[in-house]
């Protein structure tokens, strides 16, 4: 049994006191599940709490101080170095610290420690700023992760990250004491509540700035990226003790305080770029040139070495110059120019001109401005994560560290980090980074199961440390010292600046309880404790590298679990059935029906933020699958056969239960849902509306242009309200009007009222009934398309997802020539350029769906909602509105949990018109928001009727 299964079945230590704070658990799922992060070591939590604001957690570091019990902040979870884990108490600060408030017109910016940088970003865009830190993982870190590493970037450097662009700090002591830095009293404040943790900073200043060599070693550390150990540079760079504390905290990981609030000056977005990729004949090469490019004022320069070139030729739409190169010890460059529009990038590119031509380069460079070449350009770039992680081996952890070094040696330190690689056979590391800065990432993998491979990994580091350190360079860069190279902080400052450390320490965690073992280990081996190992479980399961990208995303994440807790959990379940903990495992099992199966939306959202584009939705719908009950696998099964009957009976009992009190029919579903179970009967909604309209089909026209397959969604729920308080007629009967209207026939294929997708079978896991549609489906629209020669046009977004999912299971037939195309993207290249749209729309709030985003149909239904009102809102906190078919109905808490912060933004003002692209995302946003939403396509047949009397 491994030390981290041993502390799953520990005696729980927390005192009785802290049960009372908000979000205490001490179930196995929710410690098992909130253990793991992006990191490559594991530890078990005793309890984990979600605080409300800094005052609760100011208690909770009281009370955690008086039972002894170490804590840890918990937040994104993205970090790399194991700061985000404890045998302590975790606190999530993600949950209920998410604020963003943008001030003087987006100049600065204030921010809860729970918000993503992506969704700061979004806010900031309509003002035309960013924040200054732009890590790679900005869809997932938080605010609090950043400031708390001291997180850069691709382009920011030093000069914009989080040390360099924070305006001010709202903090908590372990104390409780709370300091915000923007009040002109905050060092008056620090001094009378904390009396000698501010003499004693100012101590320690006196101490440095009087010693000539600390001066200087801490000049030169922080003259590169640098987050090991603490900010020194703030002794120098700040008087007041209450200025050097706040920039203290900056990178300091969750070891002196709780980063309760950070205020950011912001900097200008540059939406205008030219990228191109240069390759040289050799590293060395390659690095030689970087002082006089980084003199040309490039925003980024990206190195990839000889192995992430030999990654990059395999990966989809990789350049031809690259692909078709054959590698030796080449290298390259990927550069970029960024400006506020493109005349500036083209004067940019003008000025390089001399010095691009003069380059000794190993294949053709352009600069280019297009939009597609530059993203294939950064996929190179950003896909070698990807690439190497994906495909590791089964049971094997992918490590991605950094390092910076002077740029004059950077390239013999690439090179002897390359034969570090050969000599402790680690094969197909790469080597990438921010080239510009000095500052490269290394990425192995290791199964730390295998005591000689830790053995291995343990010579490795030392030697690899010891090479940083000769080249005058610095052990971690971006990602934080964490757990990982606590052991070498002093080796890379000195006893002196050490001691200075630990003061800071002491002064500010007398009890030490704040994350043990981060930033400051006094045990040189202490980076070898607690290595997680990758029990083999299933497909998605094994390719998970746990880095968390996919929870921002996920609908459930403020109910029960996301991906990648969903992906924990199975192997945690796993490695207690392999140490013979049956009981744990059964534990396990039953909490992880509800919280894994039963409320996972399955909507693919995951995938799309996924960097080895795991699926966890197919994951669940398989466990769905092998859960699936006899009676209700034979019951989904006979619908598929007759399913027009099913609908036409869905359709009637709508409008039978409208008629009848609201509170009679709640109640009746109620009662079934006691008998039978939530996942068998849903609970009747308000927003619910009368039954649908029978499908009919007909032969196919000469002259149709198109196959229309209306969605059984909407033969099942009736029409939204058209707005003015009357039943409109509903997305299909908009659809055929709009087509008729521009001249394009459409074919509706013979026998429509009983095919369906097949998704409602598919999300379930009932693959019998699934297979009976697809018999049905394929050779229907085969022989309604001419045999594949018309595409087929579905109005509803998740059915067209379906369908193309469908023809996917038959690949090796002739229906994989079928193609799909959904009704909003044909409306905008087929229709709206010959509709003149003679009413406009106030406002129009606008909700993609899962579906839209994953078929690529977003920046259609924006133009359509674009050519019908000059403000389109889509809300910031965006995302999937968790209803899923029948899921929201099933599961009412998930759509309301999913909905709530775009919901709450919604209707903050007010809209003339509401849309979306899907009949059952629409009911479940008008249930969370009280608004009317309808079809995109409804409110453009709206907008394009003839005007009555009209010719």
């Amino acid at each position: 049994m491994t030390e981290c299964q041993k502390e799953v079945s520990a005696p729980m230590r927390v005192d009785t006191s802290l049960r009372g704070f908000s979000g205490f658990s001490t179930r196995e799922l929710d410690r098992l599940a909130l253990a793991h992060d992006a990191s490559h070591y594991l530890l078990t939590p005793q309890a984990v709490l979600a605080p409300l604001d800094p005052a609760e957690v100011g208690q909770i570091m009281a009370a955690a101080a008086s039972s002894g019990v170490p804590l840890v902040f918990r937040s994104g979870g993205t970090s790399l170095s194991g700061q985000a884990i404890t045998d302590g108490l975790l606190l999530d600060v993600r949950k209920n610290f998410r604020s963003i408030e943008v001030l003087a017109g987006g100049a600065k910016v204030r921010l809860g420690p729970g918000a993503t940088v992506r969704s700061v970003n979004a806010r900031l865009a309509q003002y035309g700023r960013k924040l200054g830190p732009d890590p790679a993982s900005e869809s997932a870190c938080t605010i609090g992760g950043v400031v708390a590493n001291n997180s850069s970037g691709m382009s920011c450097g030093t000069e914009f990250n989080t040390y360099r662009t924070l305006e001010s700090m709202v903090f908590v002591l372990p104390s409780g004491t709370v300091i915000d830095t923007a009040d002109p009293t905050a060092d008056q404040h620090l001094r009378a509540t904390e009396p000698e943790l501010h003499d004693g900073l100012a101590r320690l200043r006196h101490r440095i700035v009087t010693n000539p060599a600390s001066v200087r070693t801490i000049e030169h550390q922080f003259s590169m990226k640098n987050t090991m150990g603490y900010a020194l540079n703030s002794f120098l760079d700040f008087e007041t003790p209450v200025k050097i504390l706040e920039h203290l905290m900056i990178g300091s990981e969750g070891t002196l305080g709780f980063i309760a609030q950070a205020t950011f000056r912001t900097i200008e977005s540059l939406m205008h770029a030219g990228t191109g990729l240069m390759v040289f004949p050799s590293l060395d090469a390659a690095a030689s040139s970087l002082p006089d490019l980084v003199a040309s004022g490039l925003s980024s320069i990206e190195l990839m070495d000889a192995a992430s070139l030999r990654v990059a030729q395999h990966q989809v739409d990789t350049p031809t110059t690259l692909a078709g190169l054959d590698i030796d010890r080449h290298a390259a460059l990927l550069v970029e120019h960024q400006g506020a529009s493109a005349e500036e990038v083209q004067h940019k590119h003008r000025e390089s001109l001399e010095l691009f031509s003069s380059l000794a380069l190993a294949a053709p460079f352009e600069l280019s401005t297009d939009a597609a070449k530059r993203a294939a350009l950064w996929h190179i770039r950003k896909g070698l994560y990807t690439a190497v992680a994906g495909n590791r081996p089964v049971g094997t952890n992918a490590l991605l560290e950094d390092i910076a070094v002077p740029v004059p040696v950077l390239a013999e330190t690439c090179q002897d980090l390359l034969s570090l690689f050969e000599r402790h056979g680690y094969q197909d590391s790469v080597i990438f980074g921010h080239a510009k800065d000095g500052n490269i990432h290394f990425m192995l993998t290791e199964r730390f199961g295998d005591p000689s491979l830790l053995a291995r990994y343990e010579a490795f580091t030392e030697d690899m440390v010891d090479l940083v350190l000769q080249r005058q360079g610095t052990l971690k860069a971006e990602h934080g010292t964490g757990r990982i190279m606590a052991p070498f902080v002093e080796r890379q400052y000195g006893r002196e600046l050490y001691e200075v450390m630990a003061s800071i320490k002491a002064l500010t965690d007398p009890s030490g309880l704040l994350n043990p073992g981060v930033v400051l280990s006094e045990d040189p081996r202490s980076y070898m404790d607690n290595l997680k190992t990758a029990p083999s479980v299933e497909n998605e399961v094994d390719r998970c590298v746990e880095c968390g990208y996919c929870e921002p995303v996920c609908p459930s994440k403020d109910l029960t679990l996301t991906p990648r807790q969903r992906i924990v959990i199975r192997r945690e379940i796993a490695t207690a059935e392999q140490h013979g903990d049956h009981d744990l495992a059964k534990r396990l099992r039953s909490d992880f029906d509800y919280d894994g199966i039963q409320t996972c939306a399955a909507d693919g959202m995951c995938q799309i933020a996924c960097p080895v584009l795991i699926n966890t939705g197919d994951l669940v719908r398989r466990l769905r699958s092998e859960n699936r009950v006899t009676l209700a696998d034979k019951g989904w099964t006979a619908a598929s056969k007759h399913w027009e009957a099913v609908t036409t009976v869905g359709s009637l009992g709508l409008s039978a239960v409208k008629m009848a009190p609201s509170p009679v029919v709640k109640a009746v579903t109620r009662v079934g849902r006691l008998a039978l179970g939530d996942e068998n009967v849903p609970l009747y909604a308000d927003a619910l509306p009368k039954g649908g309209h029978k499908r009919i089909g007909a032969q196919r026209p000469p002259s149709a242009e198109a196959v229309y397959f209306p969605a059984c969604i909407g033969a099942m729920f009736g029409a939204a309200n058209d707005g003015h308080g009357r039943q409109g007629d509903g997305v299909s009967k908009a659809f055929v009007n709009l087509a008729e209207r521009v001249g394009v026939v459409l074919a509706v294929p013979e026998g429509i009222g009983d095919l369906c997708c097949g998704t409602p079978w598919k999300s379930k896991g009932f693959t019998t009934g699934y297979d009976v549609m697809r018999t049905k489906v394929l050779p229907a629209l085969w022989d309604a398309s001419d045999e594949g020669r018309l595409p087929v046009v579905c109005d509803a977004s998740s059915c067209t997802e379906g369908l193309e999912t469908l023809r996917d299971t038959a690949a090796d037939s002739e229906y994989s020539q079928l193609t799909f195309i959904d009704s909003v993207e044909f409306a905008n290249k087929r229709l709206v350029p010959h509709l003149e749209i003679p009413r406009h729309l106030e406002s129009l709030a606008l909700h993609p769906t899962c579906s839209s985003t994953r078929l690529g149909i977003n920046d259609a239904l924006t133009a359509i909602a674009s050519s019908l009102s000059g403000e389109v809102m889509v809300p910031p906190s965006w995302g999937c509105c968790a209803y899923a078919g029948d899921r929201g109905l099933l599961h009412p808490e998930l759509t309301e949990s999913a909905t709530a912060a775009q919901a709450a933004e919604i209707n903050q003002s007010g809209h003339s018109a509401y849309a979306s692209t899907n009949r059952t995302c629409e009911l479940g946003m008008t249930q969370a928001t009280g608004h009317q939403y309808r079809h995109i396509l409804e409110l453009l047949d709206d907008a394009t009727k003839p005007t009555e009397g009209a010719v």
